[in-house]
């Protein structure tokens, strides 16, 4: 069993600046992360949202060129390309925070960890201990248990989609769906919003 000053589950933003602030100080640290170093801003949220948000505006920007001289006939997306860049720039961002974590003297254990009684963690079988255990694992969107459910996706799926729908209905008025409702459709999808 290993010993550490702090154990981290979860590493999104606050998460790694946490170990990473503790590590610096002397603590002896370890990051527990399931998926991808970065979490929900750098792989589900603000990152990937604001690299679809500048492809969706060039269909503007194309539209407003011929008005200045410029002939853009043939223009069209191409949404595997986008989402191969969009993913490009995710691994390179998480291997910058893996970086810096190491960098630091955090250990990183690759994982889901489960708590066995308030001081230990469980990770691939193997057990952690440590004196103060942060809880940084975030949030996850939730789709309710209403007829219809399975042909709904949240903001994490509409990121991955391995095509562009030609109609999208999005359902709510707070940020992301805003934001999503206007990718779309300067992406050229028939977007409603609702």
């Amino acid at each position: 069993m290993s010993n550490f000053d702090l154990i981290v589950l979860g590493g999104g933003s606050g998460g790694v600046a946490c170990a990473r602030r503790a590590a610096k100080y002397g603590a002896r640290v370890a990051l527990i992360e399931e998926k991808q170093m970065g979490g929900t801003c750098v792989h589900r949220g603000c990152i990937p949202k604001k690299l679809l948000v500048y492809a969706s505006h060039f269909s503007n920007d194309f539209e407003d060129a011929a008005g200045y001289g410029w002939k853009v006939d043939g223009v069209n997306l191409d949404w595997e390309s986008l989402l191969k860049a969009k993913n490009d720039e995710l691994n390179r961002l998480e291997s910058i925070y893996r970086d810096l974590l190491n960098e630091s003297g955090v250990t990183i254990l690759d994982g889901r960890g489960v708590f066995s009684d308030v001081h230990r963690v469980e990770v691939n079988g193997e057990f952690y201990c440590a004196d103060t255990v942060l809880i940084a694992t975030g949030g996850w969107p939730f789709i309710p248990d209403i007829p219809g459910r399975e042909l709904a996706i949240s903001s994490n799926e509409a990121l991955e989609l391995s095509s562009l729908p030609d109609r999208i209905v999005i359902v709510g008025g707070g940020y992301i769906a805003c934001e999503f409702a206007c990718i779309f459709n300067g992406l050229n999808v028939e977007t409603i919003l609702i």
